[in-house]
């Protein structure tokens, strides 16, 4: 009994190191979480606060003579434009995100199925074209925009399509790698053309990580403010755009109604991410698969 009872004390010695190694990697988790989560934290207790107590008190809670209820939101609302920022960057962002998705998804799968030295060199490229930074193309980016008359909606859709397709084809690949030829075999022989067998058998096995592309290129579309901004002619804004006209001269800034604009530009997006957050994780690691 003595040493059945050693033994068990023997195995329970690494169930509690196991125990405290996750407590110390929750308290860590936990306030890596706090450090990332307060600068929002910090623009939406700030958007409720008069704006004369932002920059004077930016870190106590509204309330009292600082409280300012919606205000800030209303008047933001009047100065920017907001709702027609809004709707030309949610028409931007869906655009662009169903040709990125439908698009670069067709090619990851030829690019895959199609073994040449042409097909190779492509794949290539795109991988290139996803670490070439954006400084180093934007002023000749801006110029043949500017050429192509390309400064409006439909025209920053193409530009956004053609900067988001290396990534994308990157990831698509990775998953196609793992789907099995036979499939798509069985799917010829029961006479499916190749578009047929791509969107009938292909695609809907792609949806973890069609999902994922969807979400991580519609977060940066939404929130991207340098290339509507260079791109875009001054007819069309949007919401990242239109805060920044909170701004007035001699460096004056509307504190308040920024705050309350940032929060309202923020909330779509985080209800997007937070509704299909398990469907990124399942397409990273679906596409890690084989690489």
């Amino acid at each position: 009994m003595a040493k059945k009872a050693k033994k068990n004390n023997d195995m329970a010695e690494p169930v509690e190191v196991s125990k405290t190694a996750a407590i110390i990697m929750t308290i860590v988790f936990i306030i890596l979480a706090v450090i990332f989560l307060f600068p929002i934290l910090l623009v939406l207790m700030n958007s409720f606060k008069n704006k004369l107590y932002i920059s004077e008190q930016p870190f106590s809670l509204p309330g009292g003579e600082t409280f300012a209820g919606l205000s800030n939101y209303i008047g933001g609302l009047a100065k920017t434009g907001f709702f027609s920022a809004a709707l030309n960057s949610a028409i931007i962002t869906i655009l662009a995100v169903i040709l990125i998705v439908v698009l670069t998804s067709m090619t990851a799968w030829w690019l895959t199925r199609v073994k040449s030295k042409f097909s190779s060199v492509l794949y290539y490229l795109f991988v290139f074209a996803m670490i070439v930074p954006f400084q180093m193309v934007m002023f000749t980016l801006s110029k043949v925009t500017d050429m192509l008359n390309l400064g409006n909606p439909i025209g920053i859709v193409i530009v956004y399509v053609g900067f988001g397709a290396g990534q994308a084809v990157f990831m698509f690949a990775g998953f196609v790698k793992s789907i099995p030829i036979s499939l798509e075999e069985a799917a010829m022989l029961d006479g499916c053309t190749p578009i047929q067998t791509f969107f009938l058998v292909v695609f809907p096995i792609l949806k973890p990580t069609a999902i994922t592309v969807a979400i991580l290129n519609a977060m940066w579309v939404w929130n991207d403010y340098l290339l509507p901004l260079l791109v875009l002619k001054s007819d069309y804004q949007t919401i990242p755009i239109a805060v920044q006209y909170l701004k007035g001269g001699y460096g004056s800034v509307d504190m308040g109604a920024m705050m309350g604009m940032l929060v309202l530009a923020i909330v779509p997006i985080v209800v997007v991410y937070l509704l299909c957050q398990k469907h990124i994780i399942k397409g990273v690691a679906a596409g890690a698969v084989k690489g």
